[in-house]
């Protein structure tokens, strides 16, 4: 009988410890209570925001730096008709590794991922500085794009460490920090190029440098309470439950979608089996994704919590893919047209982007005000992609008389961008119970990255096609005026090239002749440009009415912080 009693108690600890163990196990899927644990601002929560700010202007100064510099890269190694890859990297990188590692997250804790994700883009770097060919240049760009899997983590980090109520103003604060990244990248990128071939080398140069500091940040300021999922669980516990068959099928899918997509009309036509193949191949894969997703793994990639409270998430996603696809248009397409169209030199050719930005940072200002008195998401979103359509619509308009007006046009897409990305993000983290919060902005923000990479293919596709009567167009303009058809080849690529000296060399060139040429490329480019603003202004029009569906989540915008930095 003594021994009974005496063998209870330890029973009843056993069964205490098993209970604490498999409540560890399973604080996955348990949500947070929405409590008021907010004890004012501390300037650990404050120097660690800043940190993550930093980390995403050097993103965002890498970001515009591809797709400003991009034809100064083809003009030094060659290949320059390669040079969507260079973008296409960083869109395939961040989407493919995003969900993955902040899956992860919640496992082996955020820091290490950004420490990893910057030491790789360090690495990168210093391989594109020194490119010799487009491969290289490529190969370098693609390592140091295994930055980007961090992104995600930065928006749920800003997020996290904040009260509810300032998660707009976080996610505005990054956007900023993100908005002078870009400017910094626009000015400091035709400075280095206008009179050196391979200026563009310190470019990456700086972007080694700063993401050397980004990680010694990280390291010596983010320092979280371990989660509870990374004290209760082995490696190996760990490792099983990340979904790797969607990460298999993520991969594959979108590789083999955005090469068929980047390869038609560029070379190959669309019929032919170079795009065909795998495009067909990688739509399979992502029938399997969703497939899997759907019956086999619903805790996986997509888990089904996050479409659990609201439709605000599922919204949130489409919304974003939608807003990959508009930012890709403009930063491709934007400066690419000025600096054909209406100014030759680099720095002012980058000062007119840089106008969407200057903006952005405006308007970013706004938002603490707005949220504070009307605590509402869904305005600012229709706001945001009313802005985009705006200034899609108003560069199809544009003219070769317009130089003076495409400086007005970028303030509603800088509007658009930072409104758009900020209260997106905030609307699907307040729809994702609270510890899904980095995998929901895993899924979003490569959602956003995919979006862009289907986007960066179709408008490619559309410019081709009518930039490839440009040939046509030239020789009709100026065969009439008495030009030699055997000297047409030199002309046109001279003109394209605009290689005055070459210019002056061909036999049968009169100024009148070079002025007619000059005018039917002109207007040739301009149709090309005009297809894209186009094809971009109806995509952005008819996502205002998926954001008029938003629900504005009022009473999730309160005091109660989901992960403080201390315990």
């Amino acid at each position: 009988m003594m021994v009974d009693e005496k063998m209870a108690p330890m029973h009843a600890e056993e069964k205490a410890i098993e209970e604490s163990v498999e409540n560890d196990q399973r604080l996955d899927r348990i949500d947070t209570v929405d409590i008021d644990n907010y004890h004012g601002i501390d300037i650990k929560t404050v120097l660690v925001y800043v940190a993550l700010c930093i980390n995403y202007f050097i993103q965002l100064f890498e970001v515009v730096g591809v797709g400003s510099l991009s034809r100064n890269i083809g003009a030094a190694v060659g290949g320059s008709n390669q040079t969507v890859w260079l973008s296409q990297v960083v869109v395939i990188f961040t989407t493919v590794l995003g969900p993955p590692a902040s899956q992860a997250a919640d496992y082996f804790g955020r820091k290490w991922i950004l420490v990893i994700g910057s030491v790789f883009g360090l690495v990168g770097a210093l391989i594109f500085s020194r490119a010799n060919t487009m491969g290289q240049a490529i190969g370098g760009q693609s390592v140091s794009s295994i930055q980007f899997m961090s992104q995600c983590l930065l928006t749920a980090v800003a997020s996290e460490i904040w009260p509810r109520k300032y998660r707009p103003a976080a996610q505005g604060g990054l956007n900023a920090a993100g908005a002078a990244g870009a400017i910094a990248g626009l000015l400091i990128g035709p400075a280095l190029t206008t009179d050196h071939l391979f200026g563009w080398r310190v470019y990456w140069y700086i972007v080694a440098g700063l993401l050397g500091i980004s990680a010694l940040l990280i390291v010596t300021l983010y320092n979280p309470p371990p989660r509870p999922l990374q004290k209760s669980l082995s490696t190996r516990e760990k490792l099983s439950r990340l979904d790797w068959t969607g990460y298999f099928l993520l991969c594959i899918g979108l590789v083999l979608f955005t090469m068929g997509l980047s390869w038609g009309l560029n070379p190959y036509p669309w019929s032919s089996a170079y795009v065909l193949a795998p495009l067909l191949v990688g739509a399979c894969f992502f029938v399997a994704l969703i497939v899997h997703q759907t019956f086999f793994k619903k805790d996986g990639l997509l888990h089904h919590d996050l479409f659990k409270k609201d439709r605000n998430f599922a919204v949130a996603l489409g919304c974003l893919f939608v807003d990959g696809i508009v930012f890709w248009a403009a930063n491709s397409y934007f400066a690419f047209q000025v600096s054909v169209l209406y100014e030759s030199k680099p720095i002012l050719i980058g000062l007119h982007f840089c106008i969407a930005f200057f903006a952005g940072l405006a308007f970013v200002m706004v938002i603490p005000l707005l949220t504070k008195f009307t605590k509402r998401l869904r305005e600012p979103i229709v706001v945001a992609f009313l802005n985009f359509t705006i200034f899609f619509a108003l560069m199809a308009t544009t003219k070769l008389s317009s130089a003076a007006a495409v400086w007005v046009y970028p303030i509603f897409l800088g509007w658009g961008l930072t409104w758009s990305l900020t209260y997106i993000v905030t609307a699907a983290q307040l729809s994702a119970p609270p510890h899904l919060i980095a995998i929901s902005s895993g899924i979003i923000l490569s959602g956003r990255s995919f979006g862009g990479s289907v986007g960066l293919a179709i408008f490619t596709a559309i410019f081709n096609s009518k930039i490839s009567h440009l040939g046509s167009n030239i020789a009709a303009a100026v065969l009439p005026l008495g030009f030699p058809p055997s000297e047409l080849p030199g002309f046109i690529g001279a003109l394209a090239g605009n290689d005055q000296a070459a210019l002056a060399k061909i036999p049968g060139v009169t100024p009148q002749i070079i002025g007619a040429g000059v005018h039917a490329l002109q207007t040739s480019y301009l149709s090309s440009f005009r297809g894209v603003w186009i094809a971009a202004a109806v995509i952005a029009g008819a996502t205002v009415f998926a954001c008029c569906t938003i629900i504005n989540p009022k009473n999730d915008l309160n005091n109660h912080v989901d992960a403080p930095l201390e315990e």
